[in-house]
C-alpha cells in the first residue's frame, strides 16, 4: 500500500488558490528569532532550513526509522502472498477438467524447475482452493479497516509514537503464530490475519500525526515521501526473501524471521523516538527551535472535537476517497494475488516468483521518489498550481496504468510481455505518491491523520474484496479469469482518475481552519514576493 506524505504550501499563479496562512505564518510573524544563540531577522534567506537539515538531524533520523518501520509493515503484510505458493499442495484449484486448466499455458521453466521446486518444498500440507486462498489473503484487511479512523483520531490527540510502535509490535508478534494458526485450520488463520490487520491499521495515520509535529511545512514532502516509500522497499525485499526462505528452510520460517525482525524494530522505535522535538534528548537546540518556530500552532493536537460534518460533505475530500479506493483496487490486486497469477498462469518456480513479484515494487519505490521531487520543483518554480500538480500525477498514476492492464489481458501466455506490462503498470501507479496520496495535507493539514484514516478506510475495501473476487473469477479457468481481472482493474483505475480530476483540489479548505464554509473567501491569502522568489528549501552548499 500502498500514500502518505504531503506538503501544504500552495504556490499557484491562480488568484483563487489560497496561501496556507496558518503554516507559513510562523515564518513571517516573528520579526526576530534566537537560533543557536544568534539573532536572525525574519528574512527568508536567514531561516535556517539547510544548516539544521543535515543527514544526521533528529527529524531525518526519524524519517529513516519510519522508512524501516514501514518496510516491516509491508514485509509482514505481503509475506503470506508468496508463502501461500509453498503452503498448499497446489496453488491451482481442482476443477473437473483439470487437464484443461493446467494446459492453458506451457511450463516455460528450464528443466521443469517449477515442479522441481515444489518437490523440494517438503511441507506443502494444505488443500486450499483458489477461493479459500482469496479469503485468507483478504482477511488481513477485515481488521485493517477497523482501526483507520480511530487510529488517526487517537494519534492526533495523544501522539503517534505509541500507536505506530504498538501497531508494528502487535502485528509482528501475531506473525510468529501464523504456522500454528494455519495448522489449526482456515478459520484460525483468518482470525489471526484479521488481528494482524487490526494492529497495522493505525500505522499510517500515526505517521501523519507525528509529522504534523516534526516536519517543517516546507520540508514535509521530502521527509514524508522518504518514510512512506518504506512500503515499496519492504515489498521489494520481502517478496524474493520469502521465496528464498521457503525454498531453503520451509515456509514456517518466513513468519518466524519476519516476526522477530518486526519485534526488534519496535524495541528500537520505543527507545529512540519521541512524539515531539521538545522532548527529544539528543536534538540540537538549533534544530529544535527551527522545527517549533516553523511548525507553530499547526503542530498542536487537534483536540477531541472535529468538524466531521464539514469533512464528510467536502467534495475535494470525496475526490481523494474515490481515487484512494480505485487506485488501491489495482494496487491490492497485484500485492496479494500477483504471485498466484505467476504460479497459476505463467508457471514460475517459487524462487522466480518471489524475485519477479518484487521487481514492480523496486521500480515503484524509485518512481515515488522521482515524482515527489518533480512535484516539489514544479510548485517551487510556480510552473503550475498545486491543484494541477496533484491532478496531473493522479492521471499519470491511473489512466496510463489502465492501458497496460488492458494490454496484459491480450498477451495470453507471453510471460515476458506480461511481466513487462505489469511492472510498467505498477511503476506508473506509484506516480500517485505526488498526486491524491499527499492531498490530505494540502486541503486540511491540521487533520491530516484523521483524513488519511477516513480515506484509507475506503482504500482498504479493495484489499478485502479484490482477492476474493480474483479467487472466484479464476477458480475454473485461470487465464480467462485473469483477463476479466485486468479489465475490471483498468475500468476502476480510469474512473478514479477521471473523478479526481473533476473534483479534486489543492486548496486548504475552510473547515480545516475552523472557518464556516460561507466565509472561506473572506480570508485573504498572504502574498510574499520574497518567499516566492527565494524558495527556502533549495540546497545551499555553503550550509
Amino acid at each position: 500500500m500502498a500514500v502518505q506524505d504531503g506538503q501544504p504550501m500552495n504556490l499557484s499563479d491562480s488568484e483563487d488558490e489560497e496561501w496556507p496562512t496558518e503554516e507559513v505564518q510562523p515564518l513571517l510573524d516573528n520579526k526576530a528569532q534566537t537560533l543557536g544563540g544568534a539573532q536572525h531577522v525574519t528574512n527568508i534567506s536567514s531561516v535556517p532550513l539547510i544548516g539544521s537539515r543535515q543527514c544526521c538531524s533528529a527529524r531525518w533520523n526519524l524519517s529513516f526509522l519510519m522508512f524501516l518501520g514501514f518496510s516491516m509493515v509491508y514485509a509482514l503484510r505481503v509475506n503470506l502472498s508468496v508463502a501461500m505458493v509453498a503452503m498448499v499442495n497446489s496453488t491451482v484449484p481442482q476443477p473437473v477438467d483439470n487437464s484443461t486448466y493446467l494446459a492453458v499455458c506451457p511450463d516455460h521453466s528450464a528443466d521443469n524447475s517449477s515442479n522441481t521446486s515444489r518437490e523440494t518444498l517438503k511441507v506443502q500440507q494444505f488443500q486450499w482452493d483458489s477461493t479459500t486462498q482469496g479469503v485468507i489473503l483478504s482477511s488481513f484487511f477485515y481488521g485493517y479497516i477497523l482501526t483507520q479512523v480511530p487510529g488517526g483520531y487517537l494519534a492526533g490527540y495523544f501522539g503517534g509514537k505509541l500507536f505506530l510502535g504498538l501497531g508494528v509490535l502487535v502485528t509482528a508478534a501475531l506473525t510468529l503464530l501464523t504456522p500454528l494458526a494455519a495448522s489449526l485450520g482456515v478459520p484460525y488463520l483468518v482470525i489471526l490475519r484479521a488481528l494482524e490487520g487490526f494492529g497495522e491499521g493505525v500505522t499510517y495515520p500515526a505517521m501523519n500525526a507525528m509529522w504534523a509535529k516534526w516536519a517543517p511545512p516546507l520540508e514535509r514532502s521530502r521527509l514524508m515521501t522518504f518514510s512512506g516509500t518504506g512500503g515499496s522497499f519492504g515489498s521489494f525485499v520481502a517478496l524474493p526473501l520469502t521465496g528464498f526462505i521457503c525454498h531453503s528452510l520451509g515456509w514456517a520460517y518466513v513468519f518466524y524471521i519476519f516476526g522477530a525482525a518486526g519485534c526488534i524494530w519496535a524495541l528500537l522505535w520505543f527507545c529512540l523516538v519521541t512524539d515531539e522535538p521538545l522532548s527529544h534528548p539528543r536534538i540540537s537546540k538549533q534544530e529544535r527551535d527551527h522545527i517549533t518556530s516553523s511548525v507553530g500552532l499547526q503542530g498542536q493536537c487537534h483536540g477531541w472535537t472535529l468538524p466531521f460534518l464539514s469533512m464528510l460533505t467536502s467534495l475535494p475530500l470525496w475526490a481523494i476517497i474515490i481515487a484512494h479506493f480505485c487506485i488501491n483496487w489495482s494496487f491490492y490486486t497485484l500485492l496479494t494475488t500477483l504471485p498466484s497469477y505467476m504460479a497459476q498462469v505463467l508457471h514460475f518456480s517459487i524462487k522466480e516468483n518471489g524475485f519477479l513479484s518484487a521487481v514492480p515494487y523496486f521500480t515503484s519505490w524509485v518512481m515515488s521518489i522521482i515524482c515527489g521531487q518533480l512535484a516539489d520543483r514544479m510548485r517551487e518554480r510556480r510552473i503550475v498550481s498545486t491543484t494541477f500538480v496533484r491532478k496531473m500525477f493522479t492521471v499519470i498514476g491511473s489512466v496510463l496504468p489502465a492501458a497496460f492492464f488492458i494490454a496484459t489481458a491480450f498477451i495470453d501466455c507471453d510471460y515476458v510481455a506480461a511481466m513487462a506490462f505489469l511492472t510498467v503498470s505498477s511503476t506508473l501507479i506509484a506516480a500517485n505518491s505526488a498526486g491524491f496520496s499527499i492531498n490530505h495535507i494540502d486541503i486540511a493539514p491540521r487533520y491530516a491523520g484523521v483524513l488519511l484514516g477516513i480515506t484509507n478506510t475506503f482504500g482498504t475495501l479493495p484489499g478485502m474484496i479484490a482477492p476474493t473476487v480474483v479467487g472466484y473469477l479464476t477458480a475454473q479457468n485461470a487465464l480467462a479469469g485473469w483477463k476479466i481481472v485486468f479489465y475490471i482493474s483498468a475500468a476502476i483505475l480510469t474512473f478514479g482518475g477521471v473523478f479526481y480530476t473533476a473534483f479534486g483540489s489543492g486548496e486548504p479548505q475552510a473547515w480545516s481552519k475552523g472557518i464556516p464554509e460561507g466565509k472561506q473567501r473572506d480570508q485573504k491569502s498572504i502574498t510574499s514576493p520574497t518567499l516566492i522568489n527565494h524558495p527556502v528549501w533549495s540546497p545551499d552548499p555553503d550550509d
